[in-house]
């Protein structure tokens, strides 16, 4: 059990200097004083919002190319269940038409082109165009030729009332202004039409001690292994952490005028998928 061994003497050093940055949730350094104008966090950091988008972009294209092999070590494959939870409960049928936004490696897009049909469309849109590019190659190997826009989810190129359902899953954290992607998703969306918002959450609290060092150990440890970049799997881990939790993000999409908000707690509350409605 030679990996086994190397695991549990990862977890063991450092465990105080892990147990700190577990419990750290804001940065209290100045932000970076070349720029100028309002700012943002960037996991723990404060930065420009001119830079986030170009520092999460870094971020991505870093981790496409291990990106789904990851998803399966970090989740222990439970991603692909609450990636079928979303699609479930999306009540996506034959001839609609779906948006998923920030899809990356087309996960979601792949099981919603089969259940529209011919009849229906699906649009897979990234503003990362790594991890587009992977999404576009799966799509093909498995028969989907589907339009795929590389876009950002603050100006969606789409008129209004188009689509029937829009997804967003693992992307929002990671946007700059989530409101403003909020009320573009919205817009885009046909009247009675709804959002499900798939992301990561607020875990039950027993458990956020382990949680936590599984967050900020074990995940650096892993993408150093894995993807020969644990800076990214760092910043996942603290990304989580400055994302809303379950009862902030349903405030935020009522305030991007959706109706009936409703979120569902998967995992103990590592993730959580909220739906809204365009009424």
């Amino acid at each position: 059990m030679p990996l086994v061994r190397t695991m549990i003497a990862a977890f063991t050093d450092e465990n105080d200097r892990a147990r700190a940055a577990a419990t750290t949730m804001t940065d209290t350094s100045p932000p970076d004083e070349a720029a100028s104008g309002p700012t943002t966090h960037f996991g723990f950091q404060t930065v420009a919002e001119e830079l986030k988008q170009k520092k999460v972009a870094e971020v991505f294209s870093s981790v496409a190319r291990k990106y789904d092999l990851m998803n399966d070590l970090m989740s222990f494959g439970l991603h692909r269940l609450w990636k079928a939870f979303t699609i479930q409960l999306a009540g996506v049928r034959k001839g609609d038409r779906v948006l998923d936004v920030a899809g990356g490696t087309a996960d979601l897009s792949l099981a919603f082109a089969r259940r529209v049909g011919a009849s229906g469309q699906v649009w897979l849109t990234d503003i990362n165009h790594a991890m587009l590019a992977r999404g576009r190659d799966r799509l093909l190997d498995q028969g989907h030729a589907l339009p795929i826009v590389q876009c950002d989810a603050e100006k969606l190129p789409f008129p209004g009332d188009s689509f029937d359902c829009v997804t967003v899953a693992f992307g929002l954290r990671n946007m700059t202004h989530k409101e403003t992607a909020l009320a573009e998703m919205r817009r885009v969306l046909r009247p009675g039409g709804r959002l499900l918002a798939l992301e990561f959450s607020r875990v039950w609290k027993p458990l956020s001690p382990f949680y936590d060092l599984y967050s900020f150990k074990l995940l650096p440890w892993m993408g150093a292994r894995v993807a020969g970049d644990p800076d990214s799997y760092r910043y996942l881990a603290e990304s989580i952490r400055m994302h809303p939790d379950q009862r902030e993000f349903k405030a935020m999409m009522e305030s991007a005028g959706f109706g009936r908000v409703d979120y569902f707690n998967l995992s103990a509350g590592i993730v959580a998928v909220h739906r809204g409605y365009k009424l």
